[in-house]
């Protein structure tokens, strides 16, 4: 399997980071769990939810760190309970989103199991610059 390569194509000057990108993202795969919705909530706005059923707010952990947002949940060990069965999932997670450039958290709440994660994409201001010519001495 070919994957493509942007740095390849000659107009596309310093878009290496774009292959870096698409290996971080195809190995924030994961296993599957725990599932996850991404919605468009509205121009410029993402949620993001996870089914975390069991989970309390201290056993997750929200982090963004170089443009990559990490959700972690570890439950801490049931007080002593004796399990016949035991179907509802309480293992640890990791679960990896790689963010576009200007993409901010704007906050996160569980509710009935769901963990929402709220995001917005900042619009930047356009800019021209005007590059001088340097005249030769």
């Amino acid at each position: 399997m070919t994957r493509p390569f942007f740095a390849a194509y000659p107009n596309m000057l310093g878009f290496e980071q774009l292959d870096r990108l698409m290996e971080r993202s195809a190995k924030s795969g994961g296993d599957g769990y725990p599932p996850y919705n991404i919605e468009l909530v509205g121009e410029d706005h993402y949620r993001i939810t996870l089914a975390v059923a069991g989970f309390r707010e201290a056993d997750l952990a929200i982090t963004v760190e170089d443009g990559q947002l990490c959700v972690r949940g570890r439950q801490e060990d049931a007080d002593g309970r004796e399990y016949l069965h035991r179907g509802i999932a309480a293992r640890q997670f990791q679960r990896n989103f790689v963010l576009a450039e200007h993409v901010q958290v704007e906050g996160a709440q569980l509710e009935n199991g769901l963990l929402h994660i709220d995001l917005m994409r900042e619009q930047p201001e356009p800019t021209v610059q005007t590059i001088e010519i340097a005249a030769k001495v």
